[in-house]
């Protein structure tokens, strides 16, 4: 059963990504020089914090394995090794051998030709394998395969649950993620002509930014730019 959305959450999350937008400028997002190097973040940045992402994919630069020819000729164990910062080792192994083994046999290797997959199919498939969930499978769909798709993270549940966007509070599980997935397609819904893919890709780079610095565990809603809105729907801030 989806949550319900509240006839405004749209409009109010479209008007506090603008909030956002000027209060942060252009995020440039995801921190990464190639798309495979998005797709192994997005793999790695699974249940920990990016920090220790960073530490593995330097321990895999630093060995010459930033690659999907590199991470073919790694061992299981050579990998596991290499991305053990990142915790979970031995889940996102497999996970990752698993993806590059699904391109190779279905794909010829080849992340243009699973770039041309159509949206829906490609979700499909990138959902039915292993350690893959919804949030990493948007995140490799819209910032490694620029498809037009909204990544509902941690972030965005804690300001949509803090601004009562749904109601009731989305959940972790998979429905509450779709509700998020769809509120922000509908506050985007009425840009003209626009780039969806840009305009989530920034949006969810501009909840990191928010999350990082007020929307955490504990919020810190004081100096925060989406303060207003809490104000003028009369809510309090923390």
């Amino acid at each position: 059963m989806k949550k319900r959305i509240p006839a405004d959450s749209a409009q109010r999350l479209r008007l506090m990504h603008d909030r956002l937008a000027r209060a942060y400028g252009p995020q440039h997002w995801w921190p990464a020089h190639s798309p495979f190097e998005v797709i192994l973040g997005a793999y790695l940045t699974q249940n920990t914090s990016w920090k220790a992402v960073e530490v593995s994919l330097a321990n895999l630069r630093s060995a010459n394995a930033l690659s999907l020819e590199g991470i073919r000729k790694l061992s299981v164990d050579q990998l596991r090794e290499l991305i053990r910062p990142s915790g979970f080792y031995t889940r996102k192994v497999p996970a990752i051998k698993a993806f590059v083994a699904m391109l190779d046999a279905e794909f010829e290797g080849s992340l243009s030709q699973l770039a041309a997959t159509p949206t829906v199919a490609l979700r499909r498939k990138l959902l039915e394998l292993a350690g893959v969930g919804a949030e990493t499978a948007d995140a490799i769909l819209l910032y490694a395969l620029n498809h037009p798709v909204p990544v509902a993270d941690e972030y965005l549940r804690r300001i949509a649950t803090r601004h009562r966007l749904i109601d009731p509070a989305p959940d972790k599980s998979r429905n509450g993620y779709e509700s998020l997935v769809q509120l922000t397609r509908d506050a985007f819904a009425f840009d003209p002509e626009p780039d969806h893919a840009q305009l989530f890709n920034e949006f969810h780079a501009l909840n990191v930014a928010v999350g990082r610095a007020h929307c955490g565990k504990i919020p810190d809603c004081e100096h925060c730019p989406l303060a207003g809105d809490l104000r003028r729907t009369g809510r309090s801030i923390q």
